[in-house]
């Protein structure tokens, strides 16, 4: 049965997951959002496997600081083999290589292990099977949607008819475009293998860690980077599409796109490490978005290159996780209108104007180039539009889409401050302060003594935790605080957070938001709660797999990740929060 018990392989251009038993089940190519070529996490038929025969054991874990990942197999009799997975990334004559390449390296640890190697691809959303063509040291899978090369060398009619042998050497993999390699695969392998390991732990190395949960903070840090598409600097909400937020949900989508919303948190998280190189190509992303647009409508969701058709359709010949579909590629939420949107390019964009350590900083000729985006979003503000959580079947003027539209125009006025432009920083103060008093006259509902996610609504909304983060409220302020205990109160289920209790599309919602629960401990934090927004942390990280990963959503029944994999909500959440939560280096050393 299908799990999240998944490790993740990547460089930037492609991503693969892993389960225990050492079975590359999901890997989508020539990118992050392609065809998915190895979709058994789904249901088809596509893998790339290894078995022991007799396998009694299986551990799996990271090479420290890096996204290499090892699975130990151990049989019944002794036997053990040890399986390396990893994409290529490395400097290599003043550039970076990041091919739409993976490796596995199988090596024999003691015994005479057994082994049965079983290579499938599948293309057309699980319809059809790719042909495998056998050459001299090498299977070549052809098709007009893509193809791709698996160069080895292991014995290739072993491979061609997944027939059992016994390991008796390392053998290497390396899957990529349908090309010859410039050396033997062995040396290739173990080559691109050590580049890539020093690569990883020389970013790590540079990482700007809070003392406490340092093993947590990297590896959320190199999840988050493995979920950017360097060729533009889009960044997925996650690496896979339609594992359902709880069974039988059908609430199944496609993250593999680039939400502005979720990029955000995500380069955030990035830069509160020093890691600003993923916000300087996010920002190339965010300027080509805004020049698009031409200040009109910004769609909330665009395709990593930019895309901005993204129609949503139903694979039917894939049954899903678990059996639970339907499959969904692509994503309805591009049509929708999401008013939060200006709100976050605006944030993603501002720290670009202050931070020296950029390349190239932003300035008076950005700042009139943003100015478009705080135009839409006075204009839109108090607008009924499709929410945070992208409902699909009602509109209304949403609590946090409001405070993010201020907060386009507050930190415009703030841009403009520093470039000393007393005009405009007057300009977009006024605006941004009459926002801010239609949102806590609008929001704010005394017999709730909450602030609610809509307008002139009664419902809870984890989103409003947003103001005190956002700098729209300071945390202590009376009504911030009561809202604060409401939540506690009324979305708290233990240590997990829901992100409303109400019902929608699609029914009553039965898992946790995980990235509430992080919004929650930030908040818990500022109103001076510290102890329980530690307790709170600990249990979150208790309830990650096994390699330190995080879904989207919890079952708070039974503790089980369940939502795509992995999300960055989560993931940056993680950063956020050791970072609030942590003591300084000073008082531990």
């Amino acid at each position: 049965m299908s799990s999240l018990d998944l490790g993740v392989i990547g460089n930037g251009t492609v991503a693969g997951l892993v389960d225990r038993e050492g079975s590359l089940v999901w890997l989508c190519l020539p990118r992050l959002d392609g065809e998915p070529v190895f979709n058994s996490l789904l249901g088809g038929g596509g893998c790339f496997s290894v078995s022991l025969a007799g396998q009694a054991k299986t551990r799996q874990s990271y090479l420290r600081n890096t996204a290499v990942l090892e699975t130990i197999l151990e049989s019944e009799d002794g036997s053990a083999v040890r399986i390396l997975d990893f994409a290529p990334r490395f400097f290599d004559r003043g550039r970076r290589f990041q091919p739409s390449s993976v490796v596995r390296q199988i090596t024999p640890l003691r015994g005479m292990p057994k082994v049965t190697i079983t290579l499938r691809a599948e293309v057309d959303r699980g319809a059809t099977r790719m042909p495998a063509r056998r050459g001299v040291s090498h299977v070549r899978f052809l098709h007009d949607v893509v193809g791709f090369r698996v160069t080895t060398d292991a014995p290739v009619s072993y491979v061609l008819d997944a027939r059992e042998f016994v390991l008796q050497a390392p053998l290497s993999f390396v899957l990529g475009p349908d090309e010859s390699l410039s050396d033997t695969v062995g040396v290739m392998a173990d080559t691109w293998r050590e580049r890539t390991i020093d690569q990883w732990r020389d970013w790590s190395r540079r990482l700007a860690t809070p003392p406490d949960w340092q093993d947590a903070v990297i590896r959320a840090a190199i999840t988050l980077k493995l979920c950017v598409y360097e060729a533009t600097g889009g960044i997925v909400a996650a690496l896979t599409t339609s594992v359902p937020e709880h069974a039988g949900s059908e609430r199944n989508w496609d993250y593999r796109f680039c939400w502005l919303r979720d990029a955000y948190f995500t380069v955030t998280a990035l830069n509160r490490l020093s890691a600003v190189e993923t916000l300087e190509h996010y920002l190339t992303y965010l300027r080509n978005t805004v020049v698009h647009t031409k200040g009109g409508h910004i769609q909330p969701v665009f395709g990593i290159a930019l895309e901005e058709e993204l129609t949503e359709a139903i694979a039917s010949e894939l049954p899903g996780y678990r059996g639970m579909g339907p499959v969904r590629f692509g994503n309805q939420a591009a049509e929708h209108v999401q008013h939060d949107v200006y709100g976050h390019v605006i944030l993603g964009a501002s720290q670009a104007f202050f931070d020296n350590r950029l390349m190239v900083q932003a300035g008076v000729e950005e700042f009139h180039h943003f100015e478009q985006v705080g135009h839409r979003a006075y204009d839109i503000y108090k607008t009924p539009d499709a929410g945070i959580w992208e409902y699909r079947g009602r509109a209304a003027v949403h609590t946090s889409s409001a405070i993010m539209c201020w907060a386009a125009c507050d930190r415009l006025a703030r841009i403009a401050g520093h470039l000393r432009l007393g005009e405009r920083q007057q300009f977009w103060s006024g605006r941004a302060d009459e926002i801010r008093r239609v949102i806590l006259r609008e929001a704010w509902n005394d017999s709730r003594q909450a602030f609610t996610g809509a307008f002139g609504g009664d419902a809870l909304d984890a989103s409003v935790l947003l103001m005190a983060e956002i700098g729209f409220i300071d945390p202590l302020d009376a009504r911030y605080v009561a809202t604060v205990d409401r939540i506690d109160q009324e979305l708290r289920e233990g240590y997990h957070v829901y992100r409303y209790r109400t019902a929608d599309d699609f029914g009553m919602p039965e898992t946790a938001f995980t990235a509430c629960t992080f919004w929650h401990i930030d908040a818990l934090s500022r109103v001076g709660r510290h102890e329980d927004a530690r307790m709170m942390f600990e249990d979150v990280l208790a309830h990650r797999n096994h390699l330190g990963l995080l879904s989207e959503d919890i079952d708070t029944r039974t503790g089980e990740l369940w939502g795509n994999f992995p999300q960055t909500y989560s993931m940056a959440g993680i950063i956020n929060a050791a970072a609030r939560l942590s003591r300084s280096w000073d008082e531990t050393v």
